[in-house]
């Protein structure tokens, strides 16, 4: 009995420098390199094209990385403890029906306004909560959980779609892309604000800690008496609510509820998350990081359209540098990180 209260006190206190060392972390580090590489990518772009640093294009890029820079961070909760999350496009795909069909639109007389929206991204931390009861307290695979939920919610959006697209029509929703200020559309600052709270939450509270903590060793916190489940529902149910988050941003710069809408949007937010440093065996990373990466994916994109690059060229080159970045960020922890061989 002796010995099991020593071991026990140990393995606490081990727990509690696990967290102690994650608690100190230094962000503004963590995200040097994907800043280089940021800027590294644009002066290129720049010289070669010589129309990169316009204002217009710019403009271009952070609006375009605006909503996938979301999807990047509300993954990182997720990845950051080690799971998984594939169900974004289907929460988008939901979330974007259902607020086109119950705030004022073109195929039904629905005028929910406000609450539309609220039920909306109710949906989509229902979503979010469905994936964490499955995951968390059944242990069921957060892969294969989440990707049924995926096709749940493109099912679900496919049985509310009517015989036409629904326009939105709710000037609230609408003026969520159309709003803007110093011509920069509100859909960027909105993200500017999801990311930083994110930030703040992943490094100054309990809650970040301890996500940080379950990606660095769940067993070691298991084995010392804290429960990680709660922690887990949370961090799923934040990435769902920021999924329906983004199918209502969408669905406000399409002006349309659209089934399709997360299309093609999943793995590109996996990919920004981590060529941002976050690093899929969990335990580092963060909202910033994935950001980040996000922003490098639409100015690769953005910079290989102005050299001329077709679309198969531009995901080749892509993919490579996902690929290199990964290969280069995480090969001095390949043994830690248990790659496969």
């Amino acid at each position: 009995m002796e010995a099991a209260t020593r071991m026990s006190s140990r393995t606490g206190s081990q727990s509690l420098t696990l967290l102690g060392e994650l608690k100190t972390k230094l962000p503004l580090a963590q995200i040097a390199a994907p800043i280089a590489a940021l800027i590294v990518l644009s002066v290129g772009f720049q010289l070669i094209s010589g129309s990169f640093f316009t204002i217009d294009n710019l403009k271009s890029v952070v609006e375009a990385a605006a909503v996938p820079a979301i999807l990047a961070a509300a993954i990182s909760f997720v990845v950051i403890m080690g799971s998984i999350d594939l169900s974004l496009e289907g929460i988008m795909a939901a979330t974007s029906m259902i607020v086109a069909l119950l705030v004022a639109n073109g195929v039904n007389g629905n005028d929910y306004g406000v609450m539309g929206l609220l039920i909306a991204l109710a949906a989509g931390l229902g979503f979010g909560l469905f994936n964490a009861v499955l995951n968390a307290v059944l242990k069921m695979p957060s892969l294969i959980v989440t990707l049924g939920t995926w096709f749940i919610g493109l099912g679900i959006a496919a049985l509310l779609f009517p015989a036409r697209v629904p326009q939105i029509n709710d000037p609230f929703i609408l003026d969520l892309a159309r709003f803007r200020i110093f011509d920069i559309s509100l859909v960027v600052y909105i993200a500017l604000a999801v990311i930083a709270v994110s930030e703040l939450i992943l490094n100054f509270t309990t809650f970040g800690r301890m996500i940080y903590a379950i990606g660095g060793d769940e067993g070691l916190l298991l084995a010392s008496g804290l429960r990680v489940r709660r922690f887990k529902v949370i961090a799923f149910a934040i990435c769902g609510l920021l999924a329906g988050m983004c199918g209502v941003l969408l669905s406000a710069q399409l002006s349309t509820g659209n089934a399709n809408i997360g299309s093609g949007l999943l793995f590109p937010a996996i990919s920004a998350a981590v060529l941002g440093g976050t690093v899929l065996t969990g335990g580092r990373g963060g909202a910033v990081q994935s950001a980040l990466g996000a922003v490098i994916l639409e100015v690769l994109n953005n910079g290989l359209i102005q050299i001329g690059a077709g679309p198969y060229t531009r995901n080749i080159i892509s993919g490579a540098v996902i690929v290199v970045a990964v290969a280069a960020g995480g090969w001095h922890r390949r043994r830690k990180m248990r790659v496969v061989k």
